[in-house]
């Protein structure tokens, strides 16, 4: 078992957002599937899946909680082709859309990022991390292509 696993509360989604995200990302499964009857919130379904190799529990408990843009969850890409794919499957509230963030139809964050990008920012040069950040603060999906070149300072 995992020392950490995000646990996310949907209102009455939680299968519903398993299937959906195991659908969307490869060597993705539900690990397991409860339900709890006569609970405070009333019947209560409990799904464990496993993203990525990652584990997370989902949770249908009621209205209580909204997911904000306070937490979100990063999906590095190697590709181009990646970062389109994931976009297009999770992106469902347009005006979210911005420097590779989005929400998807349950109201939760995702951060679609490229991975040369985690090396551009880590460089010292102040001058590349500028022409970067200027190029990505006017994305919304982020662009491998004009991230290099940004960076490369053409």
């Amino acid at each position: 078992m995992q020392k950490i696993t995000p646990h996310l509360w949907y209102d009455k989604e939680a299968k519903e957002a398993a299937e959906f995200y195991t659908s969307v990302f490869p060597q993705s499964k539900i690990k397991d599937s409860t339900t709890l009857h006569n609970t405070p919130s009333g019947t209560v379904d409990i799904v464990t899946i496993e993203l990525l190799g990652q584990d997370f529990m989902l949770i249908s408990a009621g209205p209580l909680f909204k997911f904000n843009e306070a937490i979100s969850f990063m999906v590095y890409c190697d590709t181009q082709e990646e970062i389109d794919y994931y976009w297009e499957k999770l992106s469902a509230v347009p005006e979210a859309e911005q420097c590779g963030w989005l929400k998807d139809k349950f109201g939760l964050s995702w951060q679609i990022v490229p991975t040369a990008m985690d090396e551009m920012m880590k460089d010292k040069d102040q001058e590349k991390l500028a022409r970067v950040t200027e190029a990505f603060l006017k994305m919304k999906k982020f662009d491998i292509v004009a991230l290099k070149r940004a960076y490369q300072g053409k």
